[in-house]
Formats: C-alpha cells, sequence, structure tokens
C-alpha cells in the first residue's frame, strides 16, 4: 500500500501495482532530463493544467525510478497504465503534490 504521508503513489502498470516516490535522487534526475527547465517551471505547468505528456511521462518514469524500479522511459511506451492518460497525470500530479507537501499538510 502507498503511504500518502511518505510521499508514496500507487499505479497500476500492465497489471502490475507500483508504489512511486519522488526521492532526493529521483528529483534531482528529473531536474536533470527537464533541460532548460526547472522544477518550479514544472509545478507551475502542473498547477495551471499547461503540463505535457511528456512532463507526465518524465514524473511517473522519476517516480518509479525513486520506488525502486530500474527502467528507463522507452520501456513505458507500449505499458498499459491503469486509468490511462488521465490516471498517469493524476499519479503524477499527486507525485509533486506529495513531494513537496510539509509534515502534517493534507
Amino acid at each position: 500500500m502507498a503511504n500518502p504521508w511518505a510521499g508514496e503513489v500507487a499505479l497500476v502498470i500492465d497489471g502490475q501495482r507500483h508504489v512511486l516516490k519522488l526521492t532526493l535522487g529521483a528529483l534531482a534526475e528529473l531536474e536533470a532530463g527537464l533541460e532548460s527547465d526547472s522544477l518550479v517551471d514544472l509545478v507551475a505547468r502542473f498547477e495551471s493544467g499547461a503540463f505535457s505528456s511528456r512532463d507526465v511521462l518524465r514524473l511517473i518514469v522519476a517516480g518509479l525510478r525513486g520506488g525502486g524500479w530500474r527502467g528507463q522511459a522507452g520501456d513505458l511506451v507500449s505499458a498499459e497504465i491503469e486509468g490511462g492518460p488521465l490516471g498517469a497525470a493524476q499519479a503524477a500530479a499527486q507525485l509533486l503534490a506529495r513531494a513537496f507537501m510539509a509534515p502534517g499538510g493534507a
């Protein structure tokens, strides 16, 4: 079970449940992959609803890697994500919110 107080989000990919988490290492990898963007820019895009599918994929991969997965973004090209693109976007938004949630926050 994913623990939201620990920043975890559950996502089912190809019928297998994964626990995603944006650890410091996963955030550093994510930021490096953003090229010219920053994490602040990424958060702003999610808050405004102007995020891209690439943003969602980068967050899902970072969360999976933070949860112990050793794959790459290319491994998810033909993956079936429960809830489809909307489910993936919701999981990505939850990851961001939980990664930067103050202790005791909602």
